[in-house]
């Protein structure tokens, strides 16, 4: 079974890099109701020049997020403190990714200060496109909330709220950050929440706080954004 998965797993590989769209591996919807935890992917494969990508480490212990190639996994301390380190033998029971070359910056309009109005501006902005995709914003911002999740040990998942136990919510203000983002109309409960199209990872420009990005505040003349450059 082992080596049908890799096998499918190599074909969709090469079909989706034929296509330059990024790679889902599982889903988030049988983490979160069916309590899949186990990891599906390791990083190892992805630790190459040129790889981005987002998910929770294996048994919803941490968050991961690749970055050019380098790979950063962030695991709970306390409720002040974190650990943000590289790993390339993590896995992941759900995981986006793709190879991307050359990025392309995109003007962000004035006015823009938070998660939301960005969605809804990357909506209209690519309107014609149906493929999913990822970009990139970096620079500084006035506060960000971030969370890892930390499942419990011995604790049994059958639904999201199940999922979130043990979940710790950080703080950000004032940093300078790169935030990696997944954006898709069709991946709801697939890698995206049910109630938006897109999934984010921030990472602080020091390396010492990363985590799944749940709000940011900034102004946009103080960032830049920047998406795959075959879109």
């Amino acid at each position: 079974m082992r080596h049908i998965f890799l096998f499918m797993f190599l074909l969709s590989f090469l079909w989706a890099s034929a296509q330059q769209r990024p790679i889902i591996v599982g889903a988030m919807k049988n983490v979160m109701w069916k309590g899949e935890l186990a990891g599906l992917i390791q990083m190892d494969s992805l630790s190459k020049k040129g790889f981005y990508g987002m998910g929770p480490l294996e048994y919803l212990k941490g968050e991961l997020i690749i970055l050019d190639g380098v790979v950063y996994q962030s695991s709970v301390v306390n409720s002040d403190v974190m650990i943000v380190k590289k790993s390339s033998t993590a896995c992941a029971p759900f995981f986006a990714f793709e190879s991307i070359n050359e990025w392309a910056e995109i003007d962000l309009p004035a006015g823009i200060k938070n998660l939301k109005e960005f969605e809804l501006f990357l909506d209209k902005k690519f309107t014609r496109y149906s493929i999913p995709f990822f970009f990139k914003i970096e620079g500084f911002v006035d506060s960000a909330n971030i969370h890892i999740v930390n499942l419990p040990e011995g604790k049994v998942v059958r639904s999201p709220d199940d999922a979130h136990q043990g979940q710790t919510n950080y703080k950000i203000n004032n940093k300078n950050v790169s935030i990696l983002g997944f954006f898709s109309r069709n991946h709801k409960a697939i890698f995206t929440h049910h109630d938006t199209f897109i999934h984010t990872h921030l990472i602080t420009q020091e390396k010492d706080m990363m985590g799944h990005l749940e709000e940011v505040y900034f102004s946009s003349e103080k960032v830049k954004l920047s998406v795959a450059k075959y879109l």
